[in-house]
């Protein structure tokens, strides 16, 4: 049976926990919906591993693949992956970081890595890191024997179009890809063959796994996390060592302020070092880079689908960079077309109302982050509009405004934010840019191993992260408001 309409009915009682959010076999959040049960998933606890009927596809593997895994492998646990080379990366990172071996198998033309042990947990952090997954659309085709999707090809191509004109370039420069962080990946990739054996740098506080990504799959990444000195951090770092790229979210997430691109892009570029942009959780219909951008990654299963029922990612080359003729080979040499042609169709019929529901996403959210800024119970909102707000100025379009996703804590937090994340009546889970509204507390989601050092950098483990859906705002701050009172 369907879920009610998830604007007026949330996924937020303790009794929906694990159920899939939105209800679709291939829905990209799940319900957590106490404080405790997300403690609980971070801690494994059998209480609720076993009620999840998924997850964030990335870090839940999909049940749909799960059995992909075993039936390619005869029974024994088995990774699936999009492609061969994508299983060679995943074996060689296996080997490379566990000791463990890692046995490469391709019945019927899928492909698949075996491992065990340690090899077992290298496989899933690769595939959660460097996002080059078998989407649960891709695995229910491949178990049933059904044929490519007619359409996928043209669905690739309309992407391709629609995401040219929001990012001013050519077709030829968009670069599709399974999820965002594969695209991250493809943006790593490219930096690291340009300039072998160096590291990169983070700027600015990062969604968690742009940051392993470098780490684990680079050459090591630095971390600049505190926004009001990184250009002085940075100029000191460029004179002591070479780097091999730049990576920067506009704005960050969770924290939701931005690097200040105006005098990093002319360093960076002074040294002839690339920097990626993240635009996810700002999008391309507000802020544009690429004055400052040599590459642009995003995900395309956020505000850009909406239904938080597929996943893709894209990267785009930057045709005004002046690295645009030292990258773009690279990126196209390494390139394989790896999103789904199922999940392209999805993605490709929400494009089109794209940037309308951005602009509503928009209002509500804004009506919503002034709102809690002036509620007692807030201790501090922080939402573009004032983080760094002259550095996103500088990006934001004429017509653009500051997005959906705010983050707030509660005052007497350690006390109240478990309380009042219990009684939101919104779903919580993971992801954002979701129609509907969702919330979770971040740094317990994205940070529970690393909560001390998550401090450190300013992200209390006490923060709720919002996602604001476009449901009436007058309605959904009335519900706010009641959990706010506690």
């Amino acid at each position: 049976m369907a879920r009610p309409d998830l604007f007026s009915t949330a996924a937020w009682n303790p009794q929906e926990l694990g159920q899939p959010i939105p209800c679709s076999r291939h829905a990209v959040s799940v319900a957590l919906p106490r404080w405790l049960d997300v403690v609980g998933y971070e801690e494994k606890s059998p209480a609720v591993m076993s009620r999840l009927s998924s997850g964030y596809p990335r870090f839940v593997i999909h049940p749909l693949v799960q059995e992909l895994g075993r039936e390619m492998a005869g029974g024994q646990a088995c990774l699936p992956f999009p492609s061969r080379r994508a299983a060679e990366l995943a074996a060689e990172f296996v080997r490379r970081t566990s000791d463990a071996a890692a046995e490469i198998i391709a019945p019927k033309g899928a492909f698949g890595v075996l491992s065990d042990g340690n090899g077992t947990t290298a496989l899933r952090s690769f595939w959660q890191h460097a996002g080059l997954i078998v989407s649960s659309r891709q695995a229910e085709a491949q178990l049933s024997g059904r044929p490519p999707a007619t359409g996928a090809d043209e669905a690739r191509a309309s992407l391709r179009r629609h995401l040219a004109g929001l990012y001013d370039c050519s077709e030829e420069d968009v670069f599709l890809a399974p999820t965002g962080m594969a695209a991250v990946f493809a943006a790593l990739r490219a930096i690291v063959e340009r300039t072998p054996n160096r590291p990169t740098a983070q700027l600015g506080f990062p969604y968690v796994d742009t940051l392993k990504l470098q780490q684990k799959l680079g050459s090591g990444g630095i971390l600049l996390h505190h926004l009001g000195t990184i250009e002085s951090k940075l100029r000191s770092l460029l004179e002591r060592e070479r780097l091999a790229g730049c990576f920067c979210e506009i704005p960050g997430n969770p924290l939701l302020g931005s690097t200040d691109l105006r005098p990093v892009s002319p360093l960076l570029r002074q040294h002839r070092v690339p920097l990626v942009v993240d635009d996810v959780v700002a999008t391309p219909v507000n802020v544009d880079v690429s004055q400052h951008a040599d590459l642009v990654a995003t995900s395309l299963t956020k505000f850009f689908v909406g239904t938080c029922d597929a996943m893709g990612g894209a990267l785009i080359c930057n045709p005004h960079s002046p690295l645009y003729a030292e990258l773009r080979p690279i990126i196209e040499r390494q390139h394989e077309e790896l999103l789904w042609g199922e999940d392209a169709i999805v993605l490709a019929a929400q494009a089109r109302e794209f940037p309308e529901r951005m602009r509503r996403h928009n209002q509500n959210g804004l009506i919503i982050a002034e709102r809690l800024r002036q509620h007692p119970a807030i201790e501090r909102v922080w939402y573009p509009k004032w983080e760094f707000s002259e550095a996103y100025e500088a990006v934001r379009r004429p017509e653009g405004g500051y997005g959906a996703l705010l983050t707030f804590l509660p005052k007497a937090a350690e006390v109240n934010s478990p309380a009042i994340y219990d009684r939101l009546d919104v779903c919580k889970g993971p992801s954002l840019g979701t129609i509907f509204t969702l919330a979770c507390p971040f740094t317990l989601l994205a940070h529970y191993t690393e909560l001390e050092w998550a401090e450190a950098c300013g992200v209390s483990r006490y923060l709720i992260r919002l996602s604001v859906g476009l449901e009436d705002p007058e309605e959904l701050w009335k519900r706010l408001q009641t959990a706010l009172s506690l």
